[in-house]
């Protein structure tokens, strides 16, 4: 009974780690990487969905403003099946579509790029990216998720 709760909820069940290069070029469009699974028990792994995410802030106080976009995302509908007590890699490469303000744009050109950064500074203008994987595992309610901060430059 209390392994068919367990399993249900997904404690004990599938866990996930994320790897990816420490910095990754934003204007290369590409992030490679890999997800490791790891599980006490042998389950099975139906989806995986991979989603880039940049959360864009901007303005201080009362007027701040946050925006989410989604930048790309990846489905792997192969059946990957996960040894008790065993590790399962998968390497992924997600392209992705980058955003860039008239700002960004500006700002690649040396004569404007201090300039450019100190107009963002002052607005409090940031991005912040996020990798985020989701597994479909047959027989649990709560699917597994794994998040990871991404650096660009």
């Amino acid at each position: 009974m209390l392994g068919k709760v367990k399993n249900w909820l997904g404690i004990e069940g599938v866990k996930m780690e994320i790897e990816t290069p420490e910095r990754i070029k934003l204007r290369d469009g590409v992030v490679k990487g890999a997800i490791l699974f790891q599980s006490m028990t042998d389950k099975k792994v139906t989806k995986v969905k991979i989603e880039l995410i940049e959360k864009y802030t901007r303005g201080r106080g009362k007027s701040k403003l946050i925006n989410e976009y989604h930048l790309g995302s990846l489905e792997v509908n192969d059946e990957l099946e996960i040894k008790a007590n065993g590790q399962l890699r998968l390497d992924f490469k997600l392209l992705f579509a980058p955003k860039t303000s008239e700002m960004d744009d500006m700002g690649r050109n040396l004569l404007l790029k201090g300039p450019v950064a100190l107009a963002k500074l002052i607005k409090g203008a940031k991005s912040q990216y996020r990798l985020e994987v989701e597994a479909k595992v047959p027989g649990t309610a709560l699917n597994p998720i794994a998040r990871k901060e991404i650096n660009f430059y």
